[in-house]
């Protein structure tokens, strides 16, 4: 099972995940997001970060010509899209995308269909109104079966934890699950033996 640490806004953190055998980090360049780093941060860090872990920079509603230029100053591997981007938006990233739609019933599924062939991979994600991701909160894991029939490869996010992360491999399967506030002490500063015990299982399931 994959699994990428998402919310890492410091270079002790970022080398701790990669030394633990994370698949990838997660950058938020959303400045409403409290685990906001500024590409000026993420680039200091991506310049330590090793070949085959892919970085991934997080983004919501923002402009095409912002998010390229942080593409190409924090060498980011994949873009997730976390707002309201449309599939021609998502189809004209240089770069592969992870498009994040937030779930509260099965009508919010209806719109996955439409990102077929445009991304490289569906993230599920808690539906809140004030927030975009991080809520450290679960979803019913049944509409993440039903997402799985666009056969697109499926990411699942939201208050998944190393007590149950277990019961969301085995219900689920996914390609891969994604972590934020389940690997914190606070928000935007990670627990290092959370981490260690989330990839480990992950390692195993």
């Amino acid at each position: 099972m994959k699994i990428k640490i998402c919310g890492i806004t410091n270079k002790d953190d970022a080398l701790n995940a990669v030394s633990l055998g994370v698949d990838a980090i997660g950058f938020i360049f959303y400045d409403k997001s409290p685990r906001y780093i500024s590409p000026e941060q993420a680039e200091e860090i991506s310049v330590f970060l090793p070949p085959f872990v892919s970085i991934v920079g997080v983004f919501v509603d923002q402009e095409k010509e912002y998010i390229d230029d942080v593409i190409k100053r924090c060498k980011l591997d994949i873009v997730q899209l976390h707002g309201l981007e449309s599939p021609k938006f998502c189809l004209s990233m240089r770069r592969r995308v992870i498009k994040a739609i937030s779930i509260d019933d099965p009508s919010d599924l209806e719109q996955a269909s439409q990102y077929q062939g445009m991304i490289s991979a569906l993230l599920l994600d808690t539906k809140a109104e004030s927030i975009q991701g991080g809520t450290g909160k679960t979803f019913d894991w049944g509409l993440a079966l039903k997402a799985k029939e666009y056969h697109i490869p499926l990411i699942l996010a939201g208050g998944v934890t190393a007590e149950n992360m277990k019961k969301a491999v085995h219900m689920v399967n996914p390609y891969a699950i994604d972590m934020c506030s389940g690997t914190e002490k606070s928000p935007g500063q990670k627990d290092y033996n959370k981490m260690q015990e989330v990839i480990e299982l992950a390692k195993f399931l």
